[in-house]
């Protein structure tokens, strides 16, 4: 009798924690009941368990809990075509949550990457969609906007039959495939190496005209200037000879000894200089009469 009592009551015990379950915060449950997911018996709605401690019947029905938390697809990088038929290689992500419990764990049996790899299709087609109508330009141009709402528009609608609503679609990066990228990198270097071209022969061609117009401004100047020397010398030489000719009128021998004097101190200036004339020479008449002065 005594072991009967202690094995009753172990049986109950087990059937009492049997019968209690508890969904954790962050958490929604759904008991699965002979392979169904139980539903209200007067609405014939999903029976959704909110964090807490509830009762079931044991042996009997399952508790599968699930995250009601926003979760993050992020799964590397596609490659989608433009409409233009140019690849691009497109880094994207998706924000999700489950919305539907019983529908999706009837569509995923409640694995995560189950629903992942689904969401994930139906994400990409509707990207594929998007991009595969929309040239590069476009795309790069200002209209990503518009692309990610239409593409998560897309995805949601056909994410219902999943039980997951998408909360966002987001494009982090879009690059061009290596070669693509190295062709088009080679194209605008001899793009820039053309325009550079161009460039420096239009300096040099500037430079040329400036130092051409520089050329011909110095020699005017020089002109100028070799004018106005020779008129400022001319007019010296006129002023020299007035002033010659008023002391020639004035006194001339005076101004012949003088100019004597000046033909004395040129010729005499070196004493390499060697003059041959006549003693009678014209050329040495004050100094004849210096002489004979003297005597």
């Amino acid at each position: 009798m005594k072991n009967f009592i202690i094995a009753l009551l172990i049986v109950l015990v087990i059937l009492g924690f049997g019968s209690v379950f508890v969904v954790e915060e962050g958490y929604r449950g759904i008991v699965i009941q002979f392979g169904k997911v139980r539903r209200d018996s007067e609405t014939g709605q999903t029976v959704v368990y909110e964090p807490g401690i509830y009762l079931k019947l044991p042996f009997i029905d399952t508790v599968k809990q699930l995250t009601s938390k926003v979760q993050t697809l992020d799964d590397g990088a596609n490659r989608f075509v433009t409409a233009e038929k140019k690849d691009l290689i497109v880094d994207s992500y998706v924000k999700w949550r489950i919305k539907d419990f019983a529908t999706y764990y009837l569509a995923t049996g409640g694995f995560k990457d189950q629903a992942e790899t689904l969401l994930k299709q139906k994400v990409n087609n509707g990207l594929r969609t998007e991009f595969g109508s929309r040239t590069i330009s476009e795309i790069v141009s200002g209209e990503r906007s518009e692309l990610m709402n239409k593409a998560m528009k897309q995805s949601a609608e056909s994410a219902v039959e999943l039980g997951i609503e998408i909360v966002d679609v987001r494009v982090k990066q879009i690059n061009l495939p290596l070669e693509i990228s190295n062709s088009i990198y080679d194209r605008m270097r001899a793009e820039r190496a053309a325009v550079a071209k161009e460039h420096r022969s239009q300096g040099r061609e500037q430079a040329e005209i400036h130092r051409a117009d520089i050329d011909a401004k110095v020699t005017v100047m020089l002109a100028d200037a070799e004018r106005n020397a020779r008129k400022l010398r001319g007019e010296g030489d006129a002023e020299a000879a007035k002033i010659y000719a008023d002391a020639y009128t004035k006194n001339a021998e005076f101004y012949a000894f003088l100019r004597s004097m000046d033909a004395y101190r040129k010729s005499f200036n070196n004493k390499q200089d060697v003059l041959i004339l006549e003693p009678d020479s014209d050329f040495f008449r004050y100094m004849n009469d210096t002489k004979g002065k003297k005597n």
